[in-house]
């Protein structure tokens, strides 16, 4: 009898760690990109750590913000990554809490900028990525943003719409090379719309410019460096640009909502995915760009994706409020002086 109440018992106990295990339910907001990949690296590694049970929400960070908003009361997404002027526009709106670095001390492995990218310790970078152009070397040389708007260079190019991530980069560095890199951008828009016939096309999805290299219709166009190796698979003569002005890009940041009631739970997440060994794993599968400095990654790797020091350090990235401050400027603006 002793034995079987030892082996009723044992059950027991086995039954209620498995549902305690499931009562752990961390759910996250993130882009649709890469999930087989991030399931694999990211996701199952962690349940298996935790005991817990992750539910992945995907969307883009519009659908993320007012799904935020509309539940800001009663949060139902523990953590979210969107872009940095998302996170800063979050934080204007009280949608996400303070973040307690003691409780995520991979932060200080990350690149300064990523520690705390909008300066008030609501977000910390969680991947980032280069802008800058790629062309046809046997086409024309790019020292500079100012020649994508050159004679014999401006009918062969693709250039990002203003409502892409990659737009107003762009516009950001040919003001750049223009002398006039005014928060309004308003002398790169009139340049641009100035060219605007010539111009091959106003992209808005990156998958689109593979397609135009291969069939020769456009010879450059600016894009972020998660879209680089698709294009070192064509058996085209290409290149990345290092302009003298340098390179733009972007970076996403993690968030945890005010009011979660998973915040332990979030921020021990938040801290895996920080992790070196996360980081590596992803940037070696080339799904992402690594915030934490101590990732080494072989020189194949690393001609594939935003990596090291000095390249992070030469990133000019728009600061988050000048973007917030004036993304209706730059759509208004654009619509007057390129149209769609």
């Amino acid at each position: 009898m002793k034995k079987i109440l030892l082996a009723s018992g044992t059950a027991l106990m086995l039954s209620l760690g498995a549902a305690q295990a499931q009562d752990k339910i961390l759910t996250i907001s993130v882009y649709a990109f890469a999930q087989d990949e991030f399931k694999e690296l990211v996701y199952t590694p962690f349940e298996q750590k935790c005991g817990c049970k992750l539910v992945v929400e995907t969307g883009n960070s519009v659908e993320r913000l007012a799904k935020m908003e509309a539940n800001k009361t009663n949060p139902v997404i523990d953590l979210a990554i969107v872009s940095m002027a998302d996170a800063l526009s979050a934080a204007r709106k009280d949608l996400i809490q303070k973040i307690d670095t003691a409780k995520v001390p991979n932060i200080e492995k990350l690149y300064d900028i990523a520690k705390d990218p909008n300066g008030d310790g609501m977000s910390v970078g969680v991947n980032l990525y280069a802008t800058s152009i790629v062309y046809r070397t046997d086409k024309m040389k790019i020292d500079s943003w100012g020649d994508l708007l050159k004679d014999g260079i401006v009918d062969h190019i693709a250039f990002p719409n203003v409502t892409t991530n990659q737009g107003p980069p762009a516009l950001y560095m040919l003001g750049k090379a223009m002398d006039k890199d005014t928060p309004d951008l308003a002398a790169p828009i009139e340049a641009v719309g100035a060219k605007k016939d010539d111009i091959v096309t106003f992209y808005v999805k990156s998958s689109q410019l593979v397609q135009l290299m291969q069939q020769e219709e456009i010879w450059a166009a600016p894009i972020g460096r998660f879209s680089w190796a698709p294009f070192t698979k064509l058996d085209l003569p290409l290149a990345w640009a290092t302009p003298k002005e340098g390179q733009t890009g972007g970076m996403n940041v993690l968030v945890v909502p005010k009011g979660t009631k998973n915040e332990d739970l979030a921020l021990q997440f938040m801290d895996f995915w920080l992790s070196t060994d996360v980081q590596k794993a992803l940037a070696d599968k080339l799904v992402d760009s690594p915030t934490n400095k101590e990732v080494k990654v072989s020189e194949e790797v690393a001609n594939n994706i935003t990596y090291g020091e000095e390249t992070v350090k030469s990133l000019q990235l728009i600061p988050s409020a000048v973007s917030l401050d004036n993304r209706d400027k730059w759509l208004s603006e654009w619509n007057a002086k390129v149209g769609q």
